[in-house]
């Protein structure tokens, strides 16, 4: 009979994570089979209570750098193998990404600027949307005219070759005010960016 052992998958499969990232640990099957049933898991080789499909952290820490393993338990209670470690480390990063917390409305105005820990604004900023650098030569603000739902994804700040966290910017349609004809054209402006 041929060992079941599972592969621990991190998602979203970022190089480095961050302390405040939100991640997620999957127990997958070698094969590419999510292994149905429920999910053991151990770090640094102490087991975990209870059962899960995943392992989420909400907020990484720095106490939530380790070694992470799983197993998953199949038909008639047998339990798979052991998988391989999977090594978590979170970053320290003292530069911050301020962005809408809330999500915007499209055609809304937004302005995302890089802090230090003192909250001290940065200048020679670059800015990323989903790891694509938006423009060639640094500045303090990124500032977006009018949102549109192609400005929504994953936001971060570089400074002196040190990234930020990377922020999630969601993007709400606005049903257009039918007593302001202004107000509804304004909707559908294309994307602009200042700067």
């Amino acid at each position: 009979m041929q060992t079941v052992k599972p592969t621990v998958i991190l998602q979203p499969n970022w190089p480095q994570i961050y302390i405040g990232e939100k991640v997620t640990l999957k127990c997958e099957i070698q094969d590419g089979r999510f292994y149905y049933g429920t999910k053991q898991w151990r770090k640094n080789n102490s087991v975990k209570p209870g059962r899960s499909q995943e392992y989420m952290i909400i907020s990484a820490s720095e106490s939530d750098s380790g070694d992470y393993s799983c197993r998953a338990e199949g038909d008639r209670f047998s339990l798979s193998v052991w998988s391989d470690v999977f090594t978590l480390v979170v970053y320290i990063n003292n530069i911050i990404l301020l962005s809408p917390v809330h999500p915007v409305t499209e055609g809304d105005p937004v302005t995302l600027s890089c802090r230090d820990k003192t909250q001290q604004l940065l200048s020679n900023v670059f800015f990323y949307h989903n790891d694509k650098l938006l423009h060639n030569d640094s500045r303090e603000e990124l500032k977006i005219s009018a949102v549109s739902k192609s400005d929504e994804g994953f936001y971060k700040c570089q400074h002196s070759g040190k990234d930020s966290p990377r922020s999630w910017m969601s993007i709400i349609f606005s049903f257009p005010d039918r007593r302001s004809p202004a107000a509804a054209d304004s909707v559908f402006y294309s994307e602009t960016r200042s700067g």
